[in-house]
């Protein structure tokens, strides 16, 4: 199994967290988004992930891009530790709260998204992090209000879900954009908790081969 990712990819940080806490055993192959140009638009890659982004799953056969997409197929494959609850209405809370995060939020700090603002529009960096300040807030305001109805030890109860996989990989991006997280205690306590865990440090981006 390979996967195509950049240390700081917030998306194929949420897949190496998933592979981590299900012990399976892959190759990273670092993408670099910055160098040369951006090499998720080199003509080899692009043939694997038409999207230019990262990350990209292959296993065998098969080649899979869109981080939920690929940890859901990782957790029907190996279902031996479940990243959702079996109740169906308990999975479709986690299901919403990993969405929270990845539709509501993620794509605001989205590096093609950040150099639109820049390079197209003109947008000072100034503004453009207040953009993104705004965003994210608000994202997180919910998932705060959400999180008083669902969480335990994590996001969902005691149990490590998709919710947590992608929350923890969001509020790493919130502390390099330099937002205030002082409003979302349950957030940061749940990180917190996550961020102890051997799957989330070995999924940490300063502990991938390519960081920088």
């Amino acid at each position: 199994m390979k996967l195509y990712g950049y240390w700081r990819s917030s998306a194929a940080y949420r897949v190496r967290i998933a592979l981590h806490l299900k012990g399976i055993e892959f190759e990273s192959i670092p993408v670099h988004l910055v160098k040369n140009g951006g090499e998720q638009h080199s003509e080899d890659y692009v043939a694997l992930n038409p999207t230019h982004l990262v990350p990209t799953l292959v296993d065998g056969e098969l080649t899979l891009n869109q981080s939920i997409s690929i940890i859901d197929y990782l957790d029907a494959k190996y279902p031996d530790v479940a990243l959702y609850p079996q109740n169906i209405e308990d999975k479709a809370v986690v299901q919403a709260l990993a969405l929270d995060v990845a539709c509501e939020i993620h794509p605001v700090n989205n590096l093609r998204v950040q150099q639109y603002l820049t390079q197209q529009l003109n947008i000072s960096d100034a503004d453009k992090l207040s953009w993104s300040h705004h965003w994210m807030a608000n994202g997180f305001a919910a998932i705060e209000q959400k999180l008083a109805q669902t969480s335990g030890q994590y996001c969902f109860g005691d149990q490590v879900t998709m919710a947590d996989i992608c929350l923890v990989p969001q509020v790493y991006n919130a502390n390099r954009f330099n937002l205030d997280m002082s409003p979302y205690p349950l957030i940061r306590a749940i990180v917190e908790r996550c961020n102890q865990l051997p799957a989330f440090i070995k999924a940490l981006p300063e502990n991938q081969a390519d960081a920088q």
